[in-house]
């Protein structure tokens, strides 16, 4: 089981459970003393059906000093509560357990936006610790069997009181946000947003699907010689928004063997889900590759390569390539590999204005599937600030199956990242359907490959054939009998027979480049390639990382 199709099971919409019995989690003895020993009184204020522990004193600054202590001190894994029972709550088990609506905290206000609750199990083994915070005061969210749904038999009602969560999710608004088809979409049965998992979290998009994750940091991927780190998300803070409001706040306690941090996201549902990100990192060790707003993504195969009926369907990805907009002003796309083997590719900047995995193609006919890969949302990183100099840095692993996430992209920075540092950043995460800052540049919307050399011709050995599709309003502009030219640039081998040519699809600014690239060995080949008129710029620069074969 991995953890995207674990996530993906945990997060389906929830289920209309029994109505709460407020006796079953008050009464007896023994649960009374469970949370006395946990420090939380018996007459702590219980709100909608959960039980709430003492109230303390909670900002932001506050969190950030405490990230800051920590990071001077060992680190101290999260306590796993009854790890044999734990076990038992498998892939099977865990879907069984839901979480009561009507015990959502907020089910009846005053936020908009009831919240609801993962349970821990086999794949989720790390408690969470969940607090809602009104007027400056913190409450700790007591874990109790009785907020879930499950059937007699669960083994997760072998877990103590108090034993935590293992994340929570947003859900849609009480008055009910508009769906695809204008409906009003019942908050009990739809979210979005979740945050289950380590630091990972998702949003919906603006066309009603999950697709891939965002996390808090990226500690050391793909680095050889060492073991990737996975921080987690220890303690969240929800705080209470007002009636009437159009945003929610979560704050997020990070802890990991080499860091300790401090989140604060403000998180807004409209067309989309935009989240205004801060963050406070304190290192305790030295770390090879810190990614900054770091994104997780799936990518097996599209039109360009697919190996013969490896599946059924004509493509398989919830993100198609990575969209770029450099300090610079550059904007770039590269399209994204399902590689022989781990791949890493840089792309230098100094204060990137934004990256984001993207899912361009939305044609339902390109995909053929029930799971609606042409909804998935496309994840924008804006920057707030200097960032500094450092670089884009995308990681491609070679899968065989959907259920894996193979694709990271995030912001490295470029000095070492020594015990000590601390970092802080400011982002904003769009998802969407799209970039939120479109350009009048034309845009890449297709790449195709074949065999190199003129048709009727002996094909010769070791060329290949490239073939990349432009379309927007600055090709739409140039005067007609007017062919754009293609700047070409390649870290090794020569190109051939290139040209330009509308695309015979009656669609006006659609234009292809077409080249040949000769190349021996099997190293990979970086190429470039835009279009243009004379010395202005028609189209975003299309970048790829060719591998021979």
């Amino acid at each position: 089981m991995t953890r995207n199709d674990m996530q993906d099971r945990a997060e389906q919409g929830s289920s209309q459970g029994l109505r709460l019995d407020r006796r079953t989690l008050l009464a007896g003895a023994g649960a009374t003393a469970t949370l006395a020993a946990l420090g939380f009184a018996p007459e702590a204020l219980a709100q909608q059906g959960l039980k709430l522990g003492e109230a303390r004193e909670f900002s932001f600054e506050a969190l950030k000093a405490r990230a800051k202590e920590m990071a001077a001190k060992p680190y101290e894994a999260p306590p796993n509560p009854r790890p044999e029972v734990m076990r038992r709550i498998d892939y099977e088990a865990h879907g069984k357990i839901r979480f009561k609506p009507e015990a959502a905290l907020w089910a009846n206000g005053p936020s908009p936006w009831p919240v609801t609750f993962f349970h821990l199990g086999r794949f989720f083994q790390k408690p969470v610790r969940m607090h809602v915070v009104d007027d400056g005061k913190a409450r700790e969210i007591v874990y109790d069997a009785s907020y879930f749904e499950m059937p007699v038999s669960s083994p997760a009602r072998e877990l103590p009181a108090g034993a935590g969560f293992a994340g929570f999710r947003l859900q849609e608004s009480r008055s009910g946000h508009p769906g695809r088809n204008g409906e009003a979409l019942d908050w009990k049965t739809n979210d979005w947003v979740a945050f289950l998992g380590a630091s990972y979290f998702r949003a919906i998009g603006e066309l009603y699907q999950y697709g891939l994750s965002a996390r808090g940091v990226a500690i050391d991927p793909a680095v050889s010689g060492k073991a990737e780190e996975f921080p987690d998300f220890t303690h969240i803070w929800l705080e209470t928004p007002q009636a009437g409001a159009e945003h929610v706040v979560v704050h997020a306690l990070l802890s990991g063997p080499s860091l300790a941090g401090a989140y604060r996201f403000r998180m807004h549902r409209g067309k989309g889900v935009t989240m205004q990100i801060e963050t406070a990192l304190n290192l305790r060790k030295d770390v090879s590759r810190l990614g900054i707003a770091p994104l997780t993504s799936m990518f097996w195969y599209s039109e360009t390569v697919k190996q013969t009926a490896v599946d059924w369907r004509p493509e398989v990805h919830d993100s198609d390539g990575l969209g770029l907009w450099t300090g610079s002003g550059e904007r770039a796309w590269r399209s994204l590999n399902n590689p022989p083997h781990t791949m890493a590719s840089s792309f230098v900047d100094s204060d990137p204005r934004g990256f984001g995995l993207m899912q361009r193609d939305r044609e339902t006919g390109h995909y053929l599937d029930g799971v609606h890969y042409e909804r998935r949302p496309s994840l924008w990183v804006e920057t707030d600030g200097q960032w500094g100099r450092g670089s884009v840095q995308l990681i491609e692993i070679p899968t065989d199956d959907e259920i894996h996430d193979n694709i990271v992209a995030m912001w490295v920075p470029e000095a070492p990242a020594k015990a000590g540092n601390a970092y802080n950043f400011r982002y904003t995460l769009h998802w969407l359907s799209d970039e939120p800052f479109p350009t009048k540049l034309g845009r890449v919307v297709a790449m195709r490959l074949g065999n190199g050399g003129q048709p009727g011709t002996a094909r010769p050995r070791g060329v290949r054939k490239f073939m990349v599709e432009f379309l927007g309003p600055a090709l739409e502009a140039i005067p007609f009998g007017t062919k754009p030219e293609v700047v070409l640039s390649t870290s090794r081998g020569s190109f051939s027979y290139v040209f330009t040519e509308a695309v015979p699809d009656d669609v006006s600014g659609h234009w292809r480049a077409q080249f040949d690239l000769t190349v021996a060995g099997s190293e990979p080949v970086e190429m470039r390639c835009y279009l243009k008129a004379g010395d202005t710029v028609l189209t975003e620069t299309w970048l790829y990382q060719y591998l021979p074969f």
